[in-house]
């Protein structure tokens, strides 16, 4: 409690497992650009924390409350996946950052010994409660689990992923939805930067603690208001942060533009500090994100498709769940070689779905994460080899091809569906 309200983490400064021991003001966090494109802007490169190397361009498969549904640690590594993207809202409210971090920590606690990065919890808040009022001082709302008032400030938006042990943190910042009047995300810009000011002294203070040895990263917003988007990271650029995320994106305002902002920002960006474009995972997100400098992305959209029956594969959206796939002896996508497609055809994953087996679920979501995270590495080949522009046009092509899919309902003359607008986000 502070001030009479009750906050949304716990302060843990005693009795707490210190995160691994780090010479003070040295952060266990490193960028290094690899290579860049000659006819793009995409970028590859490699990241490094306490918990390893990450590769980039990178895919993170989220796991919101410490597991990707369905998931073993072990079968994440196997896809290749060597960071992940963990919730601070949902943590904090179930088990509570105190047992997490009685518990050595969420690494430890879900098996998991690769990289970590937690989001600050804004955008839940926002999403989830629609109970909620913004201050100056920080969100104030009601838990979707049992209604008590919590208060999330930037500095204890901090705390709790300190808490938690996170190798990547993120800034809080302000999420406005689409459309919105230029004085509203006006006035959210204003704020995300005093927050990001507070959260980055609340790091310097942990520090001093001898804690906050995560890298963390600041948030730009401005919606789709090039100018204000602009302002904002003209403030924000000047802050001691370790990586920069592209805010208040794919939230409504449709691809077009919302590249069109992705372009905006990765050209103000420094070229030495890594970039995150959040809540993205459409594979032609993806490919067309890193085209225009990003360096991260995640969503749930892959694996949350692939438990209702629909996963992305090299030539489309394939919805296995359909009856036209009940005697089809191939496997999900006959370029991947998943454990998935390795082993089981089209028609068994459909009598799975249409028998409510949760082993659907398990197999349909290996393919997706490691779908995902092949495509990355692809990319990553490309840019390398100085062929990224190449590897875009092939890639979109076949994906836009439809061949080896059945034809869906709804599908236009070429069999090929209308992607959805909008991409889920929790």
């Amino acid at each position: 409690m502070r001030g009479g309200r009750l906050w949304l983490g716990i302060r843990t400064s005693s009795g707490r497992p210190a995160p691994a021991a780090t010479p003070r003001g040295l952060m266990p966090f490193s960028f290094t650009l690899e290579a860049t494109d000659s006819r793009t802007a995409a970028r590859a490169g490699r990241i490094r924390t306490a918990h390893g190397e990450v590769l980039t361009p990178a895919f993170m498969p989220v796991g919101t409350a410490g597991s990707v549904k369905t998931l073993t640690p072990d079968e994440l590594r196997a896809a290749d996946c060597d960071i992940l993207l963990s919730n601070t809202y949902h943590l904090s409210l179930r088990p509570g950052v105190g047992t997490v971090a009685a518990m050595g920590g969420l690494h430890r606690l879900m098996g998991w010994t690769c990289s970590i990065l937690t989001d600050s919890g804004g955008f839940q808040v926002m999403s989830l409660s629609p109970l909620r009022r913004v201050t100056d001082t920080g969100v104030e709302f009601r838990s979707h689990l049992d209604g008590s008032k919590r208060l999330l400030s930037p500095e204890e938006a901090i705390c709790i992923q300190d808490g938690l042990g996170s190798d990547i943190a993120m800034s809080l910042d302000e999420l406005v939805e689409l459309p919105a009047a230029p004085e509203v995300v006006r006035a959210a810009v204003d704020r995300t930067l005093v927050w990001a000011e507070r959260g980055l002294a609340e790091r310097e203070r942990l520090r001093q603690d001898g804690r906050g040895a995560m890298a963390l990263f600041g948030i730009n917003q401005g919606g789709t208001e090039a100018a204000e988007r602009a302002r904002c990271f003209a403030r924000l650029g000047e802050m001691a942060f370790d990586g920069f995320a592209l805010g208040g994106l794919w939230v409504g305002e449709g691809r077009k533009l919302g590249l069109e902002m992705v372009e905006h920002d990765c050209a103000a960006f420094p070229a030495g500090k890594p970039r995150y474009l959040m809540g993205v995972g459409h594979p032609v997100d993806v490919v067309e994100a890193v085209a225009r400098g990003v360096d991260m992305m995640d969503c749930v959209l892959p694996t949350r498709n692939a438990r209702r029956g629909t996963v992305f594969i090299s030539t489309g959206r394939l919805v296995v769940k359909n009856a036209a796939y009940a005697r089809d002896e191939r496997p999900l996508d006959p370029a991947c070689d998943c454990y998935t497609c390795a082993r089981f055809s089209r028609a068994y994953l459909r009598h799975l779905f249409a028998a409510n087996e949760l082993l659907g679920m398990r197999l349909a979501s290996i393919h997706a994460v490691h779908h995902m995270v092949a495509l990355v590495r692809r990319a990553r080949e490309a840019v390398s080899a100085g062929r990224y522009a190449a590897f875009r046009a092939e890639f979109l092509e076949r994906y836009h091809s439809s061949e080896t899919l059945a034809r869906e309902p709804g599908a236009d003359p070429a069999g090929i569906v209308a992607e959805p607008a909008r991409e889920a986000r929790e």
